[in-house]
């Protein structure tokens, strides 16, 4: 029975220690969640001032110094020899003057040379100087150019030079057919004024032959070119109208 006792005692301790201990982890823990909710739901026991010192911002930086202060000018003030426009006298004599010597002119090299020199030639120099020894050489002979053989003239200038012109027979059946329009020819004016080498370059193929024909028998005065005739080309437009204009 002693040992039964013994036994039974055992465990009521063992079992009022084991709640007694979790009893007081509870308080604890309920104390310590008190300690922290206090000064969340109490906000004005917190230190302002200490808080606002976070939240300051720091001073500027001081200003830099000031520059140096530049050294004053000195001003030399001179006196002017001259007052009102009229030179001033001086007031002391100086004890030495200064002499000034001018330079010798250059030698006359002309008077050495030929009669109507300028100063400063050499000797055996013509009169006048360079353009006078130009003009009192003997004249140069200016090359001939070459006059062209053949040159090209416009429409307008070679319409001036026509002295004869052959009106053109209006083809019968163009007339017909109420074909009209303009025919244009490439044509070679020789020396003596007459055309040779026409070609055709646009216009109606029932109308070309007649125009052909009678600018054939065009005649030009001879195109000059440095003073001498020379071959020209030229285009030749001849016009068809059933209006006759």
């Amino acid at each position: 029975m002693f040992e039964d006792s013994l036994i039974e005692s055992g465990n009521k301790l063992r079992t009022k220690r084991l709640g007694t201990t979790v009893l007081s982890f509870i308080l604890q823990m309920l104390l310590l969640c008190v300690l922290i909710l206090i000064p969340l739901i109490y906000t004005d026991a917190l230190p302002k001032q200490q808080l606002m010192t976070f939240l300051v911002a720091p001073p500027p930086p001081p200003p830099p110094p000031p520059p140096p202060a530049a050294a004053p000018v000195r001003v030399v003030k001179i006196a002017s020899e001259m007052v009102n426009g009229q030179l001033r006298t001086p007031t002391k004599i100086p004890q030495k003057v200064q002499m000034i010597k001018e330079e010798e002119a250059p030698p006359d090299m002309g008077m050495g040379g030929v009669p109507g020199g300028v100063p400063g030639g050499v000797p055996g120099g013509s009169a006048g100087g360079v353009i006078g020894g130009i003009l009192s050489s003997q004249p140069v002979a200016v090359p001939k150019v070459a006059t062209p053989q053949r040159v090209r003239v416009s429409t307008g200038v070679a319409t001036g030079l026509l002295i004869k012109k052959v009106t053109p027979v209006y083809p019968p059946l163009a007339r017909q057919a109420r074909i009209q329009g303009q025919v244009v020819l490439q044509a070679e004016i020789s020396k003596d004024g007459t055309i040779q080498n026409l070609q055709l370059i646009s216009g109606h193929a029932m109308l070309a032959p007649a125009a052909i024909e009678a600018v054939r028998q065009w005649r030009y005065k001879p195109y000059l070119l440095n003073g001498e005739p020379v071959a020209v080309e030229t285009q030749v437009v001849v016009n068809f109208s059933l209006s006759g204009g």
